[in-house]
């Protein structure tokens, strides 16, 4: 690290962070928040009050943290977010947009273009991208005064690299968090702000179906990942060392995005 990044990045110790999408026990959110416990004081949120519980383990592990509830799809509610970081700690060093993906109350419906409805498509977009512009939009501020600022985005396979079948809204999402991301990149690199985009495969989660497992099991790797191995590469990401690699979409899939003969790895020789 040069002298130059070594002045401009904060202390360890000093170093806050803000996690989205970090309700669930299972999920990267919260391993994000878990991975980066060592040198940030974390605002982890949720849609929920169960964030609390991850709050709790959070300071178990020695963290400084606080919970916060509130849809991220309602600006307001997202300038609040970013606003309790600023009140506690006066600053705000890295956001690692998780929120999205599957709602609290369900599986997201799935459907090709031609069968999406106006509330579908509306719903999807603000859950997995209206969601990431809005803090995004609330953390540049902060961020911009002081001179520093890491942004990571956890996006998908989906939309941005690949697609899978009957699921137009979310892969359209997806990929606007990556031209969102680039033209932040573009906008403020020269302010010290990164932001990328980690595009994990198929990962085991709590909520991965039986279907999803056996596809990362379909994979060179041979099996899904881990929410630790995406929050390992976001960790990084959001650190001082990353100053250098911005407005890049980084894979974490075991292989599956350059594998043209998947059916290989299944112990039948057929996709599930």
């Amino acid at each position: 690290m040069n002298d130059q990044v070594e002045n401009d990045a904060p202390p360890a110790g000093g170093r806050v962070a803000v996690i989205t999408g970090a309700g669930s026990p299972t999920g990267i959110g919260a391993a994000c928040a878990r991975a980066l416990a060592p040198t940030h004081r974390l605002v982890v949120a949720a849609t929920s009050p169960r964030i609390e519980d991850r709050v709790r383990e959070l300071r178990d592990l020695g963290a400084d943290a606080f919970g916060f509830v509130g849809d991220l799809s309602v600006s307001a509610t997202a300038d609040a977010l970013v606003a309790e970081a600023i009140e506690r700690w006066g600053r705000v060093d890295a956001l690692v947009n998780s929120a999205g993906m599957v709602a609290t109350t369900g599986e997201e419906e799935q459907s090709p273009a031609e069968q999406t409805t106006d509330e579908q498509w509306r719903d999807l977009l603000a859950r997995n991208l209206d969601t990431n512009f809005f803090v995004t939009r609330a953390a540049l501020a902060p961020m911009v005064a002081q001179g520093y600022g890491r942004i990571v985005s956890i996006g998908s396979l989906s939309g941005a690299v690949m697609a899978y079948r009957g699921d137009a809204a979310y892969h359209a999402a997806k990929a606007g968090v990556v031209g969102l991301a680039r033209s932040i990149a573009v906008d403020h690199a020269a302010r010290g702000i990164t932001c990328n985009v980690v595009a994990p495969g198929w990962i085991a989660t709590g909520s991965s179906t039986e279907r999803e497992r056996a596809l990362g099991a379909a994979t060179p790797a041979g099996r899904p990942g881990t929410p630790e191995e995406v929050a390992s590469l976001v960790a990084y990401l959001a650190s001082p060392s990353a100053s250098y690699l911005t407005g890049q979409v980084i894979v974490v899939d075991g292989g599956n995005s350059i594998d043209e003969e998947p059916f290989l790895h299944t112990p039948t020789g057929t996709l599930p």
